[in-house]
């Protein structure tokens, strides 16, 4: 899977809502599955199946 550039745009109970930078494109996904100190708007940058946090 190529590298993507997520913002994340909305946290639900245990799960987010990830929007691709470049394509707008939303994702769903569990929050135990992203870095400690994730919140609304910290961006992230995916790759080799592990998320991290970016400045931006």
């Amino acid at each position: 899977m190529e590298p993507h550039d997520y913002k994340v745009t909305k946290i639900e109970g245990e799960y987010a809502t990830l929007t691709d930078i470049n394509t707008g494109d939303e994702l769903f996904i569990a929050l135990f599955l992203l870095p400690d100190g994730v919140d609304i708007g910290t961006q992230l940058h995916y790759e080799n199946l592990c998320y991290e946090i970016t400045e931006g």
